[in-house]
């Protein structure tokens, strides 16, 4: 596998597994340094003293030694050696004889620390960059799947459900574990889902359905989510650059060219995450990859005046159409692929799109919501989108529509 990974690095290509080898191997590493820092560290000097150990001199090569396995991360990679420990002692007696605080010192002899923890930092977020994708594939389709396998198994049955899709959702799982690694806390019932699926009978499935899984997906949306890259911005004092009274006027207009649909896709996803009363919001596998729209999965939380609180299943479906507007056949067509997303059943569908929707599509949706057919149609214009997304400018700089 080295010999493999290493050719395939060499090209400048890795597929995800090779990658995630890398990975592993780089926080295998990064552990054993941090072993040696917890030895070494205590052994420095916090006082005047001089000469070092031959423990200590071993633990600084093995320091050097080990900072080969770490790769860099955005052109970034440890470099600092152990301190001195000589060199730490006397610089302490330095500091006395002028009566100063020996801050400086102190600085020094925590930096190997600082910088074992930066490394674990950037191998975290290079892992979640690199895992995202295919983790939104996988909880999709345990999302699809798990309803699918329990729509004809009794809530209280002992029986061992011998099905390939249960064999599908158990694997998908284990990748998911996979590729979440260190990148985040593993919170949720995890042990009770391994239980259940060890088991596997049909009561244990639904337990799975019921109880396991949604407390897994914080876990899981923390290993894809913790974004935490800045985006670019001018070296500036904002303050001053206000108080310059700039002149001129605001730009409204998006720039919606700037995305492809997989990027719109992606802006909607987040949007919806953004809005009140939305939940549980996900990318869905792609039925069809020679379609024109693509779906995301949420649930609408709705309060009634007395206290009460429902949920339905949205499935929204992203339209990046700029050259022309959206026809009725389109929403026709959209809405016979709903039943490949349940159950549970949609109750709305919302057709978010980029451009404009004709007339005859607008007459046609008014006339299906006001016969009451179910899924509900909302539709979601370029002005629409462009009003929500003014409330939140954020996603505009992050998208770079502006």
């Amino acid at each position: 596998m080295a010999d493999q990974v290493g050719g395939h690095v060499r090209n400048g290509m890795l597929s995800l597994d090779e990658l995630l080898a890398v990975m592993d191997r780089a926080a295998a590493n990064l552990e054993r340094l941090q072993a040696v820092w917890e030895r070494a560290g205590p052994m420095l000097p916090i006082g005047p003293s001089g000469g070092s150990t031959p423990e200590y001199e071993d633990l600084t090569r093995t320091w050097g030694d080990l900072l080969r396995g770490l790769p860099k991360i955005d052109d970034w990679t440890i470099t600092e050696r152990l301190p001195d420990m000589h060199a730490i002692g006397m610089a302490y007696l330095e500091y006395a004889e002028f009566g100063e605080p020996p801050f400086g010192l102190m600085d020094a002899s925590d930096a190997p620390g600082k910088a074992l923890a930066e490394y674990r930092h950037r191998l975290n977020r290079a892992r979640r960059r690199a895992v995202r994708d295919r983790m939104q594939e996988l909880v999709t389709k345990v999302d699809t799947l798990l309803p699918q396998l329990l729509a004809d198994v009794p809530r209280d049955s002992l029986e061992r459900l011998e099905d390939a899709r249960a064999s599908e959702v158990d694997a998908a799982i284990a990748e998911i574990e996979r590729l979440m690694g260190a990148t985040a806390s593993r919170r949720g019932r995890w042990s009770d889902l391994h239980r259940h699926m060890h088991f596997g009978q049909g009561h244990d499935w639904h337990d799975i359905y019921e109880l396991d899984w949604p407390t897994l997906k914080p876990d899981i949306e923390a290993a894809m989510f913790s974004e935490d890259d800045p985006l670019p911005v001018p070296d500036i004092d904002l303050g001053r650059a206000a108080s310059q009274r700039p002149v001129g006027g605001a730009s409204t207009k998006l720039s919606w060219n700037k995305l492809d649909p997989d990027v719109f896709e992606r802006l909607l996803h987040d949007l919806l995450r953004n809005l009140p009363g939305y939940q549980n919001v996900q990318l869905l596998m792609k039925a069809n990859a020679a379609d024109r729209g693509r779906d995301i999965s949420a649930e609408r939380v709705l309060h009634d005046g007395a206290g009460g609180v429902r949920t339905e299943r949205v499935i929204v479906q992203a339209k990046h159409w700029l050259s022309k507007s959206v026809p009725p056949e389109e929403i026709t067509s959209a809405l016979t692929r709903i039943t490949l997303w349940e159950p549970p059943v949609v109750r709305g569908f919302v057709v978010a799109t980029s451009g404009h929707f004709t007339p005859d599509a607008v007459a046609w949706v008014e006339r299906h919501n006001e016969a009451g057919k179910v899924p509900f149609i909302d539709l979601w214009p370029e002005p629409r989108l462009t009003t929500m997304l003014s409330e939140r400018p954020w996603l505009v700089a992050e998208y770079g529509l502006r």
